[in-house]
């Protein structure tokens, strides 16, 4: 499978499911129930009002590990997700933050899952949980060897970050591209809900003959211009209750959202 084929429409809507704090998490409440109940609703809800894929997050984890989670992460993240694989027709993909991409290449190929999202998939990041290195060679090995159909998509240019070293968005696009063997890239703005940079896509647009998805700040207003410069768009605040990502998903801003798109 390719980005090409995967989604229905050339140029993808992807809705995010922020699942609710997972067992460990310092936020968590005790309400497993509520994290099942609570994806399944807003999958059922983003899938009915026309978005054409979802990504799975453990979004209220935080502070996140850097780079592996715990096992019991790995559990409910796997097991919730498959609750939603099975119970809509559209793609779904998988982002264990902050950066634990074995992890998410695992569940997804686990219950068939069809993409993963990886933060730092190569050079290295300075964030809110320190350094983070780019493990490229550890999670296309593991792909490798689990002989996984699921698709990579990298973030060029990391949100909550800052890089290392005067690296260009070009050189970044390019490294992940020939040497990160991922399958789609992803442009964001400085934070969740930023609004992403034209610019920043067009420059990456230029460097690579990959897709390129637009990670942040999508909205009512400014979609038509994303979806023009860029090849589909990860949307999370847009959809939230009053546009905060820690809201839950409001149908009515959905729809008003996927309307406006011409």
């Amino acid at each position: 499978m390719a980005f090409s084929t995967l989604f229905k429409n050339k140029k993808p809507i992807i809705g995010c499911i922020h699942l609710y704090p997972l067992p460990g998490a310092p936020l968590y409440t005790g309400g497993l129930e509520q994290v099942y109940s609570t994806a399944l609703k807003e999958a059922s809800m983003l899938e009915k009002n026309g978005v054409d894929g979802l990504i799975i997050e453990n979004f209220r984890d935080m502070p996140f590990y850097k780079d592996v989670v715990p096992a019991e992460t790995i559990a409910t993240m796997a097991a919730v997700s498959r609750e939603v694989v099975n119970n809509v027709s559209i793609p779904v993909g998988i982002n264990v933050l902050r950066n634990d991409a074995h992890a998410a290449l695992a569940i997804a190929t686990a219950i068939n899952a069809d993409f993963i999202r990886v933060n730092v998939h190569m050079h290295g990041a300075l964030t809110d949980q320190g350094i983070i290195e780019g493990k490229a060679y550890d999670t296309m090995r593991l792909k490798a060897t689990l002989k996984s159909p699921v698709l990579v998509f990298a973030d060029v240019g990391v949100k909550h970050a800052a890089p290392l070293a005067d690296y260009s968005l070009e050189e970044q696009a390019h490294d992940l591209e020939e040497r990160g063997l991922v399958d789609a890239l992803i442009v964001s703005g400085t934070h969740t809900g930023g609004e992403t940079d034209v610019d920043d896509i067009l420059t990456v647009k230029k460097a690579t003959s990959l897709p390129v998805i637009v990670g942040s700040g999508t909205t009512r207003e400014n979609n038509a211009e994303m979806l023009t410069q860029s090849d589909g768009c990860i949307v999370g605040s847009t959809f939230k209750k009053e546009g905060n990502c820690m809201n839950d998903v409001s149908s009515a801003r959905i729809k008003s959202f996927m309307d406006s798109i011409t």
